[in-house]
């Protein structure tokens, strides 16, 4: 029997800017492979298309859904999609997430505000819609993921998305604590400097110029195990944490950096 035969899972962020393994779309995929039913969340159409590409022989696994998690109405309808396609939904995982560079004194206050809206409100407003049909069933598992800018300085000022990933991580060991007595777990994963699509076609354009070599370099130099990981590592995280193989692990994370965040420099 596979790891997830008879679960259905949501996955926000599910598409990608650009073809490969983002974080959501592995997520999204792996967990179709090991024998869930998934609804894969994204606010673009396209995006969503190369996810089930991608997905091969288990695309049929896999609805996908249009959705903009920073609005109540618009998670609303996901939810409902959600239980009126598979009935019930036994993991979240919030993976939608996206920087913008800038201090307190370069970034504007839109910024700042569209940041939190997009990293943190999110986990807010979708775990609150989701967790009443967990409740009701008295299990399920959630997943959020930060990132290592939540807990360490990782080359760039980000501050509004530093703040909401670290956010994220908080809200999780709150939510963990809270729903625990009701068979619901939350845990965190911590991705470090990956080597996802958004290097190529966002990143590199805010750091270095649009130089993608020049940034790899610096990323890599920085990671004790000398290479980048990507997506799908982000991604065997986040399915053994919401699976029955973590049924003890609750409200706390699991960092995937290659040992970045625990050098001095």
């Amino acid at each position: 029997m596979k790891r997830f035969e008879s679960k259905v899972a949501i996955v926000t962020g599910a598409g990608c800017v650009g073809p490969g393994w983002g974080n959501g779309r592995a997520m999204a995929v792996r967990l179709a492979e090991e024998g869930a039913r998934v609804l894969a969340v994204d606010r673009d159409p396209e995006r969503l298309a190369q996810t089930l590409d991608l997905a091969g022989e288990f695309r049929g696994s896999i609805e996908t859904h249009l959705c903009d998690v920073t609005s109540s109405s618009s998670i609303q309808e996901m939810v409902a999609a959600c239980l009126d396609k598979f009935g019930t939904i036994d993991i979240l995982i919030n993976n939608v997430g996206g920087s913008a560079a800038g201090g307190p004194v370069e970034m504007t206050e839109e910024v700042w505000d569209s940041q939190i809206a997009f990293n943190l409100k999110s986990v807010f407003l979708t775990s609150k819609y989701v967790l009443p049909v967990m409740l009701e069933k008295k299990s399920g598992a959630i997943v959020n993921m930060a990132s290592t800018s939540g807990i360490r300085w990782t080359g760039s000022a980000q501050i509004a998305y530093s703040a909401a990933k670290a956010g994220i991580i908080q809200m999780s060991k709150v939510m963990a604590v809270q729903y625990a007595s009701s068979g619901i777990r939350v845990n965190t994963v911590v991705p470090g400097q990956l080597h996802t699509p958004m290097v190529e076609f966002r990143l590199a354009k805010q750091r270095v110029g649009g130089d993608v070599d020049e940034l790899l370099a610096q990323r890599i130099k920085r990671i004790p195990l000398g290479f980048m990981g990507d997506g799908r590592d982000s991604a065997s995280a986040a399915l053994f944490l919401a699976s029955d193989e973590a049924r003890f692990i609750t409200g706390t994370e699991i960092v995937v950096d290659g040992g970045m965040s625990v050098r001095c420099n």
